[in-house]
């Protein structure tokens, strides 16, 4: 793919513009591929399973290439408005990196950062309830027990972990990118802003309620876990609270093609 196959697919009047900055990067899920720009970028970028192996060399080399195609064009549309990217000094990348640290430091991206954690040690150590639910669900499918459907288990049990694991660290890093923005609009006074933090704490929400649905699914399949995915629960609603609270217009922002 070159710079002007790029052009072509960004200035195709049939995507929608901005879409794919609200979306949650589930592409395999997604009703709108058709319509997002993104999605074709990389479906020809990385056309086959080769292509997408991280370990293969065909990876690196094709994300190589997108970021010098990125890098031209961006210093091409700054030239165009009179903007010296060599005038980026130390101080304002400081700036930014402060702001980082100060959104770190709130207590909703702390909660959100001790959830994918939190997951991660829930998984890391129940393996043997997955090993023991799996062998008793083949059992039931070989038996052909009345009243029990095990594939439709198995199937939800698949359902469930895919979910939680797709938004375990999602949660945390659309979070910073959410109060990182707030902070700055608030800081610069660019009330603009508003737009990308709400956006972004949408997903954030939309994330959280579709977890704790999940979660609350996983509970019904392991009943004796009870205790500890209720703890996890608790720290998801408590999540989905404060960002409702630090965020109170996410919920009804429009997120373009996805809520027009």
């Amino acid at each position: 793919m070159d710079k002007d196959r790029l052009k072509e697919i960004v200035n195709n009047p049939d995507f929608i513009p901005g879409i794919y900055n609200f979306c949650d990067r589930w592409c395999e899920r997604c009703t709108m591929t058709s319509r997002c720009a993104t999605y074709a970028i990389d479906k020809e970028r990385f056309p086959d399973e080769e292509s997408m192996d991280m370990s293969n060399e065909k990876f690196w080399d094709k994300l190589s290439e997108m970021f010098k195609i990125t890098i031209e064009m961006i210093m091409e549309d700054a030239e165009k408005r009179g903007i010296d990217l060599s005038g980026i000094d130390d101080t304002a990348i400081k700036e930014r990196e402060d702001l980082r640290k100060s959104a770190e430091e709130t207590e909703l991206v702390k909660l959100s950062k001790k959830y994918s954690d939190e997951v991660e040690d829930w998984f890391k150590n129940n393996q043997d309830i997955f090993m023991d639910k799996e062998n008793t669900l083949q059992q039931q499918i070989g038996l052909a027990v009345p009243g029990i459907n095990a594939e439709s288990d198995a199937a939800d049990i698949n359902d469930v972990v895919d979910v939680i694991r797709w938004y375990q660290y999602q949660i945390y890093v659309k979070l910073m990118r959410a109060v990182t923005g707030k902070l700055e609009g608030m800081q610069d006074e660019i009330d603009d802003m508003a737009q990308d933090y709400n956006g972004s704490a949408k997903v954030v929400l939309l994330g959280t309620d579709r977890s704790i649905s999940a979660w609350g699914r996983m509970l019904q399949h392991f009943p004796r876990e009870e205790n500890n995915i209720l703890d996890i629960l608790v720290l998801l609603e408590k999540i989905r609270k404060q960002t409702e609270a630090f965020f109170p217009d996410a919920r009804s922002f429009k997120r373009p093609g996805f809520d027009d």
